[in-house]
């Protein structure tokens, strides 16, 4: 089946704001791409009215991505960092619907790269907390017509939610009600035994995937088992974008928060042509294979 293909903003900049969106966006559009990530970093960033008037020209379909700075906690933080972090994720949630974003993404329980160790009754009482503290972003996410993706992320990023199975089993009563998954190849090529049986098991509920190489670069030509994940694609009949997600290692911050410590390209440009060089071609035969 079709698929759009988009990539994040992160790939050329960081933070994403209405000076640079503009810029970036059409330039996404003439490398060929249908859809866009947009990381909101910080509320207020860049408007609604932006976005809205750049992809009126592009054609581009949007995503809202989000980012789990320190202090922005869901779990095993004071009422007022949860209150906060409420507030921010609330933003994300309005500036989807604003723009027409089906999905809002991200690991959205606790800041990137808090870890900490956990008995089994430990994490069920933490599992608890993000139900009690997701339950408002989720109807708030239902009544505007946007689903919340939340992300499993890799042991070093997360000690919460690593895997596809312990998304399902903290999230369960939310899900089909505002929330779903969204996975990343990245993260699923260090903490699932198969990438393809992770996506199986998501099932209905994956609304989001997001796709590089196992190095954090251009998805193809990398370890990955992309013949079984795009199989694993169709047999649950997933039809929501491939969006690549990769970062410059020109960026300070981004560089840092992401890890990225040398060019994974000669070029972003490049970057991105050869991702969604690789992606069409693996849309096109997944598609062909199926006709035949």
């Amino acid at each position: 089946m079709h698929r759009s293909i988009g990539v994040n903003t992160w790939v050329w900049a960081s933070p994403l704001t209405d000076a640079n969106l503009p810029d970036l966006l059409r330039r996404i559009a003439d490398l060929g791409f249908d859809a866009v990530e947009l990381p909101l970093e910080n509320i207020g960033d860049f408007s609604a009215a932006t976005v809205r008037d750049v992809l009126t020209y592009t054609g581009l379909k949007p995503y809202v991505v989000g980012a789990m700075a320190p202090g922005r906690d869901l779990v095993r933080a004071d009422p007022a960092t949860i209150a906060e972090t409420q507030r921010y994720l609330s933003a994300c949630i309005e500036l989807a619907h604003d723009v027409g974003a089906s999905a809002v993404c991200g690991p959205f329980y606790s800041s990137t790269g808090r870890v900490w160790r956990m008995s089994e009754t430990e994490r069920q009482e933490a599992y608890a907390e993000l139900r009690r503290n997701l339950a408002p972003l989720a109807a708030e996410a239902l009544s505007a017509g946007v689903v919340l993706g939340i992300e499993p992320l890799n042991r070093y990023e997360t000690s919460l939610i690593n895997t596809t199975a312990q998304a399902l089993e903290a999230l369960e009563p939310l899900l089909g009600h505002g929330v779903g998954l969204a996975l990343d190849t990245y993260h699923l090529g260090i903490e699932e035994r198969s990438s393809a049986l992770a996506i199986e098991t998501a099932g209905e509920h994956l609304v989001h995937l997001q796709v590089c190489g196992n190095d954090r670069g251009a998805p193809g030509g990398d370890q990955t088992d992309w013949d079984g994940i795009f199989d694993a694609l169709d047999r649950i009949r997933y039809k929501g974008a491939l969006n690549i997600e990769s970062f410059t290692a020109l960026n300070a911050s981004i560089a840092t928060a992401a890890s990225i410590w040398r060019p994974l390209a000669e070029t972003q440009d490049q970057l991105a042509e050869d991702g969604l060089a690789f992606l069409r071609i693996m849309q096109n035969s997944t598609i062909k294979e199926m006709q035949l």
